[in-house]
């Protein structure tokens, strides 16, 4: 008889393993306020400044003004973030909640604070709503694949 050797690969885990990532709307909730009162004066009228002006081959002069600058950090975040709640982990739960929390911090904002009273700082909020349910829905989606009723 010859002796066979089987080889069993070692268990592979998560890349992330486990590891808490604060939600990354945080980056432009900060951001925000950041230049709002310091550099703005509590004033939302300072997110229409101008910060580039690029002439087009059309003739037209393309402008890139500060709010459209912070929307696009936080459309960035907020790919991140959707691509990271794809990921099912004990973590997971706790970063869905703490999405929630950054929506209500900006709800609230919206709500209560004169700088936030913007166009940038709602659609801001609306991206972080979009995390939330963009979240709960993965996770759901992913939960209902993992178990089967019969």
């Amino acid at each position: 008889m010859s002796e066979s050797t089987v080889f069993l690969p070692p268990e592979r885990r998560s890349s992330r393993g486990g590891v808490l990532i604060p939600p990354l709307l945080l980056i432009p909730l900060i951001a925000y306020n950041f230049f709002a009162f310091l550099f703005m004066g509590g004033s939302p009228a300072g997110w229409s400044n101008e910060l580039l002006t690029i002439p087009m081959v059309s003739g037209v002069v393309w402008s890139l003004t500060a709010g459209d600058l912070m929307l696009v950090v936080g459309l960035i975040c907020l790919f991140f973030e959707v691509l990271k709640s794809t990921n099912t982990g004990r973590s997971s739960v706790v970063e869905h909640m703490l999405s929630t929390v950054v929506f209500i911090i900006f709800l609230i904002e919206f709500l209560l604070v004169g700088a936030a009273a913007s166009s940038v700082f709602f659609i801001l909020m609306m991206m972080a709503i979009v995390d939330v349910v963009a979240g709960f829905t993965v996770s759901i989606t992913g939960a209902g694949r993992d178990v089967s009723m019969n």
